[in-house]
């Protein structure tokens, strides 16, 4: 059995003190840094409740490119293996920690960064929790947090997109880049989408992409050119990295911005910053989540939005794999196979 992850003790409580019955649980542990091989379903100790934590019955949760990272041992991301893996999720209340208020056992709630959330259970910071409205699935809830907060801080924050924005998205029929491509173009933005397969093309155009560019056949740069008659784009939004930085930045209209927000393809090399001078005065930023939500009242304003649209409908999210805690492996070779569409779900 792995420990680490919390004492495995008996007792009855109720929700506000962070006891229940506890027992081992299934859990996708990183046993060593490697390939989607290292992750192995072993039984660990339940979680307790720490003061400030929920402990929650995990639903769903994402499958995300950042838990690839942490897999392979890449700094910043990585933890002292073997670790159980995951960050996001969604499910039910089961016990709150010593100054939690607010939550209930059975509620449920969604959240975007709690290590260990391949798991069957897993306590949650209370001041990450959100609560799902009605409307809203824990599958979808689960799905949409994180890549919808962080889509709409790419948009609203990062580069505030205007009507009539020329904007291009990178990998639109991604997860992030189905939520990017119909929130961008929901504000009044033209949206010139990449994407590898016809099929992920037809997915781009039905979220609202006006021009979907093949870039396994065609040049990016070159076809964003015709379709801006020459000036390029107002903003880039990159979350591929290293494959797609050269074209990102001759994409750019003078003054534009290239938002890179992942690196799916790896990270970008070193970079001369006075490239961007004669390039047209450009702006490269590399935001992440945690600036855009550094508070309880900034996480909440952006997550019930997004929620809200999802709830009414003028948000789509597309859950593109849904795979058992067993085929945890298969879910990571897909992701990096570049092999779905959407977001993936892990199904405790």
């Amino acid at each position: 059995m792995l420990g680490g992850v919390g004492a495995a003790t008996r007792g009855k409580g109720n929700v506000h003190d962070g006891a229940y019955d506890r027992r081992v649980m299934r859990a996708v542990s990183v046993t060593r840094n490697g390939g989607p091989e290292v992750l192995k379903v072993v039984e660990v100790n339940d979680p307790v409740a720490a003061p400030g934590q929920v402990v929650v019955t995990v639903t769903a949760a994402g499958v995300n490119y950042m838990d690839t990272y942490a897999r392979i041992g890449r700094p910043g991301y990585d933890a002292p293996t073997p670790f159980v893996l995951g960050g996001e999720g969604a499910g039910r209340v089961l016990a709150a920690g010593v100054g939690v208020e607010g939550f209930e056992a059975g509620q449920r709630v969604a959240w975007k960064s709690a290590r260990g959330s391949y798991a069957e259970r897993v306590a949650v910071s209370a001041a990450e929790l959100v609560h799902l409205p009605d409307g809203v699935s824990d599958e979808t809830g689960a799905a949409v947090l994180l890549q919808g907060v962080t889509a709409h801080y790419l948009l609203h924050s990062t580069y505030a997109v205007q009507a009539g924005d020329t904007i291009v998205v990178h990998a639109a029929a991604g997860g992030v880049g189905l939520l990017l491509t119909q929130m961008a173009a929901a504000l009044g933005a033209r949206v010139v989408g990449t994407a590898s397969t016809e099929e992920k093309a037809v997915l781009a155009l039905e979220a609202g992409a006006t021009e979907v560019v093949r870039y396994d056949r065609d040049s990016v740069p070159d076809r964003v050119r015709e379709l801006t008659a020459g000036e390029g784009v107002a903003a880039v939004y990159d979350g591929v990295g290293r494959a797609t930085f050269e074209d990102s930045l001759r994409c750019l209209r003078p003054r534009g911005v290239l938002v890179a927000f992942g690196a799916a393809s790896g990270p970008v090399p070193p970079f001369d910053i006075q490239r961007l001078a004669p390039a047209g005065s450009l702006y490269i930023t590399r935001p992440t989540l945690a600036h855009y939500t550094r508070d309880r009242a900034e996480l909440l304003g952006r997550a019930n939005e997004v929620l809200g649209l999802v709830a009414t409908g003028r948000l789509r999210v597309h859950v593109g794999g849904r795979y058992p805690l067993d085929e945890a492996q298969q879910a990571h070779r897909d992701l990096e196979g570049r092999a779905t569409v959407g977001k993936l779900l892990l199904l405790p």
